[in-house]
């Protein structure tokens, strides 16, 4: 099954209706923009698989699945229980929280991670009301550029070196 987000047909990897990221997706500007580029949904979907493939996210309940014998019931398992893909996606994790850093990263864990509402999370941080989805862009953007690095630097438009000196000067190529 598909999706049409910022005109662009994606593959549905959770219920949209329950995702306040992609809420927020379908949203448009005043100048009809959606709110969210395709990138930064993309990122924020990224990063709530990676959490997800990790097992991040804490049990609410018991293990009724081992045996209470076997010792397992605690939850104490650790890195050694993990699976190498879920060991990966959790240094994934690790790197974009720390790419983003840690001003921005609690909302996009709450938004993208535990699929609290802006609502919730403007509420839980004591925020003004509606600044929440400028914080939530602001890290999906810094998200999106530890994601795709070259994507960030548009290459469409000629590096500008800028300078201070007169419009003729020339800095030397020796230092004297």
């Amino acid at each position: 099954m598909y999706a049409d987000v910022a005109g662009e047909a994606r593959p549905i990897l959770v219920n949209l209706s329950e995702s306040p990221l992609a809420q927020l997706a379908r949203l448009r500007t005043k100048t009809g923009n959606p709110f969210l580029s395709a990138r930064e949904f993309e990122a924020g979907e990224r990063l709530r698989a990676d959490y997800t493939r990790g097992q991040i996210m804490p049990r609410l309940g018991a293990n009724w699945i081992a045996s209470v014998a076997s010792g397992k019931r605690s939850g104490a398992g650790g890195a050694a229980e993990l699976t190498e893909v879920a060991l990966a996606a959790r240094l994934r994790v690790e790197k974009a929280i720390a790419a983003v850093g840690p001003e921005l990263s609690g909302v996009l864990i709450d938004v993208c991670c535990f699929l609290k509402g802006m609502e919730t999370v403007e509420l839980e941080r004591a925020w003004p009301v509606r600044s929440g989805k400028i914080v939530l862009k602001t890290a999906l953007s810094a998200l999106a550029r530890h994601y795709w690095p070259k994507a960030a630097s548009d290459e469409s438009k000629p590096a500008r070196m800028l300078h201070w000196g007169a419009q003729d000067y020339k800095p030397s190529m020796h230092g004297s």
